[in-house]
């Protein structure tokens, strides 16, 4: 969420902002209106409860009948406006929850992103290079016919290696983190509606989340399952103040990720690229409000993100998005590209960003700065890692020619075998 008085001074970077995001800017014009009648009933039941007050203080020890009548008039003059209020600053709320971040100047205008850097060298095969779902199914590994049966579109199941790969990973990735000094947190992902505005993630992306209904309240959605850690471990300080000498505060949480991927309909249907269920890491950072603080925990938790696949030896790239390929609470991205040989292409795997203090904003957080004042915080986050899309790259990217995949040195522990063979 942004100030209302930064909104009113600066309406048009603001429309522009939601040009660039592929909002409507005509809700900057509706807001502004809304915020004056707002404002304006605000002063004008002030103004009648000034006048009652003052008739209440000077009003004669004997009853006096125009008085009385004058109070009257007062009291249900206020009765009128105090709906109207309501009803106003109802709408009020809802256009300020729609407004998006601004990203910032260096981000790319448009559609077309940057690369920033590009790491390891693709692979040369001297062979036909399967794709995932062809190495997953030879090798045991994956069964899409059985889990559509079970989940429906997009369901899988992981089998034998490719389990202990999958949670291998998940235990290589939190263990780095937590030496990297976050605190690591299991979060429910089972959340409050309130959870997820206050991550950004709604109103934009309800209907990519899936909504649980209960009992009497079956008419209304009261939970939702988060796609993200991040909407848990945001909400986690929700209405909180902090020192100045607390931040900043690192958290990286495993989850579950639940996702609808509506829109992405008819989008990398094949395989376990974009599917509803996955598992994940995810780093939070709480820092204090500061551009260039903001900014260098952003290249940190990149390289944290990059260290890792430069220990599985995996061919990426660092890619700064654009301005229409970013969320709406988003301020600065990257997404980190592994190199897929069975896509012939990149594929996203991780994504960096920067909140600014537009989630801090809507979730209320706060830290009492050295002068003794109170500043909204900055938040970020990242995506450690990502399973089992990362499981793509891996097997695509250590194929043999004989259809075995060799284990990174780093997962060889976890799965128990230097390479993964067709079984007999």
């Amino acid at each position: 969420m942004l100030d209302i008085d930064f909104i009113r001074k600066h309406p048009a970077k603001i429309k522009t902002a939601c040009v660039q995001k592929g909002i409507d800017p005509k809700i900057v014009d509706r807001l502004l209106k809304v915020d004056e009648q707002r404002r304006q009933l605000i002063n004008d039941i002030q103004q009648l409860r000034e006048k009652r007050n003052k008739l209440a203080r000077h009003a004669p020890k004997k009853p006096d009948k125009k008085i009385i009548e004058k109070g009257k008039k007062l009291k249900n003059l206020l009765a009128k406006l105090k709906p109207d209020l309501k009803a106003i600053d109802g709408q009020y709320k809802d256009l300020m929850l729609q407004i998006p971040n601004i990203p910032k100047t260096d981000v790319p205008v448009g559609e077309k992103g940057k690369v920033v850097r590009i790491w390891g060298k693709k692979p040369k095969f001297s062979f036909k290079v399967k794709d995932h779902i062809e190495l997953g199914e030879s090798l045991n590994l994956l069964d899409l016919k059985r889990g559509s049966k079970v989940a429906g579109f997009r369901g899988y199941f992981l089998k034998n290696e490719a389990v202990l790969m999958h949670l291998g990973l998940m235990d290589w990735a939190l263990r780095k983190m937590i030496k990297k000094g976050f605190k690591p947190l299991a979060p429910p992902i089972v959340d409050k509606k309130k959870a997820f505005i206050a991550s950004g993630h709604f109103p934009w992306g309800e209907k990519e989340a899936y909504g649980l209904v209960s009992g009497e309240k079956a008419d209304k959605l009261n939970r939702y399952l988060a796609g993200t850690a991040e909407v848990p471990l945001v909400f986690y300080h929700a209405n909180e103040t902090f020192s100045e000498k607390d931040l900043p505060i690192k958290y990286v949480g495993f989850s579950p990720c639940f996702r609808r991927e509506i829109g992405n309909y008819g989008k990398d249907t094949k395989g376990i690229y974009r599917i509803h269920e996955f598992l994940k890491i995810e780093q939070v950072v709480i820092c204090k409000n500061s551009s260039k603080e903001s900014e260098r925990w952003f290249e940190k938790l990149a390289s944290y993100s990059e260290e890792m696949l430069q220990e599985l030896k995996l061919p990426y790239r660092v890619m700064l998005m654009p301005t229409g390929d970013m969320g709406e609470p988003q301020a600065k991205k990257y997404d980190i590209e592994v190199w897929m040989p069975g896509r012939r292409d990149w594929g996203e795997l991780m994504s960096d960003s920067i909140m600014g203090d537009f989630q801090a904003r809507r979730a209320n957080i706060k830290y009492k700065a050295r002068g003794g004042h109170k500043e909204f915080v900055h938040t970020l986050n990242n995506t450690a890692i990502a399973t089992p899309r990362i499981l793509i790259a891996i097997w695509e990217n250590y194929q043999q020619k004989n259809g075995s995949i060799k284990v990174p040195k780093v997962l060889q522990k976890y799965v128990g075998k230097k390479v993964i063979e067709r079984k007999s």
